[in-house]
């Protein structure tokens, strides 16, 4: 009898999930059931409901997502977080079109993976490649994300997941005043967090300047 596993993939352009369901569907050593969803909210109700029925064993995610509508999602990054909190033994492989190195070290070094690949690396014969290594109890990394593995950690590793998504509000517009609305700390702590964010990025202006050398670095 076929191993059967249980697979969620998000991505927010279907066509591109389609494009991956195609390949993986041509392994025929195992069965795959496979739940697609194309935005936070969708792989936030997926994941729920999984809970109470059948765990997932593979999760595929895009990093670029649009916010959940309640705003506690920000990205793929917030639901590789959830997941591994939800599903412990689920496989996680990231998929980004980020190529930037810092933006690149940042998810290898603070978000839970079994493998990172780059879209214009994908091939059909390396997804394949990838999903068996993956499910053999290997890490796997495209091409371009072994190029940057070996990079040493740099001042952006000391940036917590609070000090991201207060660079993340920044950036949607969210003035400082109003980010407690949005983040689980005070106001006084928000306004300490964004100046330790301004020292390690080595600025002295206001959040424009900030928001520049964030995106510079592959923050936004």
């Amino acid at each position: 009898m076929k191993k059967e596993l249980n697979i969620l993939m998000i991505d927010d352009h279907p066509m591109i999930i389609e494009g991956y369901k195609k390949v993986l569907l041509t392994n025929k050593e195992v069965k795959l059931n496979i739940t697609t969803a194309n935005n936070c909210d969708e792989a936030i109700f997926d994941i729920q409901k999984a809970k109470n029925t059948v765990s997932f064993d593979v999760v595929f995610i895009d990093i670029q997502l649009p916010v959940s509508s309640d705003g506690t999602i920000t990205s793929g990054e917030d639901l590789a977080v959830l997941v591994r909190e939800e599903f412990p033994g689920a496989k996680i492989i990231i998929l980004t079109m980020f190529d930037n190195s810092h933006r690149l070290q940042n998810i290898l070094q603070t978000i839970p993976h079994n493998g990172l690949l780059i879209k214009s690396d994908i091939t059909s014969k390396l997804l394949l490649t990838a999903f068996s290594n993956i499910l053999d109890g290997d890490s796997y990394y495209s091409k371009s994300v072994e190029k940057i593995r070996t990079i040493t950690s740099s001042p952006d590793d000391t940036l917590d997941e609070f000090n991201k998504k207060i660079i993340f509000y920044l950036a949607k517009g969210v003035k400082t005043k109003n980010l407690v609305q949005y983040i689980p700390l005070s106001l006084s702590a928000i306004e300490k967090r964004k100046n330790f964010i301004k020292q390690v990025f080595n600025v002295s202006g206001d959040d424009e300047q900030l928001l520049i050398e964030a995106k510079k670095r592959g923050f936004i």
